[in-house]
């Protein structure tokens, strides 16, 4: 179960440019947005969902100041109805609790259970993404791009599209 340092030596080894901005834990995006951070516009607000038949889960990841209609997203991908998953189901899948939630903790479904659908917009402007290392006291600093080839590499599901 990579996290912290785990997830920097992995991203080290699989050769991915990083910055690391460590901070006091953060639970929540409005939390997020009162430290000094050096590319606040980057930072990734992460929804943990399933479907009504807990058949399906999904890990939404959008830009922090996005807002996200699950009814509408419903509809536009075809699901079931969604409600958010339990800290239950966040650590069975993911390894981490909530306030840590992080696309970088798709590397512990080793099931690959969880489908990542990635906001588009991580792809404009610089291209950067601020995500936990799967731990809710730094945020990693990384190219969208390199992300994606991270996560699908190990088996994941990522599917971009605009929110």
């Amino acid at each position: 179960m990579p996290e912290g340092n785990e997830i920097l030596d992995l991203l080290g080894e699989c050769g991915i440019p990083y910055e690391l901005s460590e901070h006091p834990a953060v639970f929540n995006i409005e939390e997020i947005r009162k430290i000094d951070l050096p590319y606040p516009d980057r930072i990734a607000k992460n929804l943990f969902v399933r479907d009504d038949k807990k058949r399906s889960y999904f890990l939404l990841t959008v830009m922090g100041h996005q807002r996200v209609d699950l009814k509408e997203f419903r509809k536009a991908h075809g699901t079931r109805a969604l409600s958010f998953a339990s800290s239950e189901d966040l650590f069975t899948y993911l390894k981490v609790t909530p306030g840590a939630v992080t696309p970088l903790g798709l590397l512990n479904d080793t099931d690959h259970r969880v489908i990542l659908f990635l906001d588009a917009g991580f792809l404009e402007g610089n291209g950067m993404i601020g995500v936990h290392p799967n731990d809710n006291t730094a945020t990693v600093w990384l190219s969208t791009n390199d992300l994606i080839r991270l996560l699908g590499r190990k088996g994941t599901i990522v599917k971009t599209v605009p929110f």
